[in-house]
């Protein structure tokens, strides 16, 4: 028998299985468990890129601290590109090939970036790695979406706590290469994740297309069953996102609500060393508390956050979380050196619990809003968000936030808690969706 929840929908036995249960046998089956370990293998090098790239484009190709601004923010906006070209790209192809793709791009460009020593040339050469990166996000996304079907949050929270796992995996690989500090050590690092992609592209060309029957009737212009938006081309939708309001408002709003990664990884950092008296050991464990709840806890927070309804309380529960954390990173200049210490671990705490809230409900309702048979071009311009908030997300903490000192979070605080309402009212409105008391109340982690 199924065991009912307190909502009266029915939890089946696998929803109940652990993490390490559900990565065996994840949503999606063979498929499924393939592209998790590819995944992470991707996220390992990603972890090495991550650590040691500032350091090797400083002490290997000598550029100054200006070049490496210019280099990665220009690359962070070719990255926003990748995602509709990603997501245009799969309404054409199948995805399969396309990720393999830009695994072997990304390989290609990692390689050309250990040739490369000046700013000229490593400025395309680093640019084209971003796009391709961004690229391969959504179409994971989209593979995803194609595999688990209705069970695509299941899958999104096995796809986070794989990529959390590796990302750590990678970042405590590069430490040790870090710590021998010589050129050498640090064109291995480059070098494995370099390696990272051959690996990850076997690995996806031992899938099978997920959904052809979906794709297919895509091409051919029809809807499949059981689409989430009940518009068509019948029915006067926008032929495409970029004409249609209210989706493009949807991805606008989800800028915002994408916040909480430029506060956990720039925020807290900074405004710790800078403006609080709390020990500067404590940032490394901004990093930690963040890795290991995800890794522990988004299969569980996942579970009660599938469907439209939770999905559009998830982002109200979103915009709590984030002013309370700002509250917290406001007042923590007031206190002594650990009372501040435990201000800013609360508040990382609680950041990590916004993103927890955000990387389900945003991805599940950029899923459910978009029309079933346009799917790809959909999420393609929805991935732009992240990307977007990559690029003006730090500059607006560091010149805007903590300039403006406490007073500067009090009110992040309160304009993200105040477009998660937005948000949540246009979601609702367009899904036709009403209130729901006893929904709301089962968004509890525990």
């Amino acid at each position: 028998m199924r065991r009912r929840e307190k909502g009266g929908r029915a939890r089946a036995p696998e929803e109940r299985r652990g993490l390490l249960a559900q990565l065996r046998n994840p949503p999606g089956g063979r498929n499924a468990r393939i592209m998790l370990l590819a995944l992470a293998v991707d996220r390992t090098g990603s972890g090495l890129w991550a650590a040691s790239s500032v350091l090797y484009l400083t002490f290997v190709t000598q550029l100054s601290a200006q070049q490496i601004g210019v280099l990665l923010g220009v690359a962070g906006v070719a990255g926003i590109a990748g995602s509709p070209l990603a997501g245009r790209l799969a309404g054409r192809f199948p995805v399969r090939p396309l990720l393999i793709g830009c695994h072997l791009l990304r390989l290609v460009t990692l390689g050309l970036v250990l040739v490369c020593t000046g700013f000229d040339a490593l400025l395309p050469v680093v640019a084209v790695t971003y796009l391709g990166d961004r690229a391969a996000k959504t179409l994971e996304m989209l593979f995803a979406t194609r595999t688990a079907g209705e069970r695509r949050a299941a899958y999104q929270a096995l796809s986070r706590s794989a990529a959390n796992a590796g990302y750590g995996v990678g970042a405590g690989i590069a430490a040790i290469g870090l710590a021998v500090g010589t050129t050498g050590a640090y064109r291995a690092l480059i070098l494995g994740n370099a390696l990272s992609f051959v690996v990850a592209a076997v690995l996806v060309w031992r899938t099978t297309e997920p959904a052809e029957s979906v794709v297919k009737a895509a091409r051919a212009g029809g809807a499949a069953p059981g689409g989430p938006v009940a518009d068509g081309p019948e029915s006067g939708r926008p032929a495409g996102p970029w004409r249609d309001r209210g989706y493009l408002r949807f991805v606008l709003l989800d800028i915002p609500m994408n916040l909480d990664d430029s506060v956990l990884a720039v925020g807290l950092p900074l405004w710790l060393v800078n403006r609080t008296s709390a020990p500067h050991a404590l940032v490394p464990a901004f990093l930690v508390i963040n890795t290991v709840l995800v890794v522990v806890l988004q299969l569980r927070v996942s579970r009660r956050a599938e469907g439209p309804r939770r999905a559009t309380r998830a982002v109200l529960l979103y915009g709590v979380l984030m002013f309370v954390c700002c509250g917290f990173l406001a007042v923590a200049t007031r206190g002594g050196t650990w009372a501040a210490g435990a201000v800013l671990l609360a508040a990382a705490l609680l950041v990590t619990l916004a993103e927890l809230m955000r990387s389900v409900s945003s991805w599940e309702l950029a899923v459910l809003l978009a029309p079933q048979d346009a799917r790809a071009a959909y999420l393609g311009v929805a991935g732009m968000s992240q990307s977007i908030q990559k690029s003006a997300g730090p500059p607006l903490l560091t010149g805007v936030v903590m300039a403006a000192g406490p007073v500067g979070w009090l009110a992040l605080g309160t304009v993200v808690a105040g477009l998660a309402v937005v948000q949540r009212r246009a979601c609702a409105r367009r899904l036709g969706i009403g209130p729901s008391r006893t929904e709301s109340a089962e968004l509890v982690i525990g």
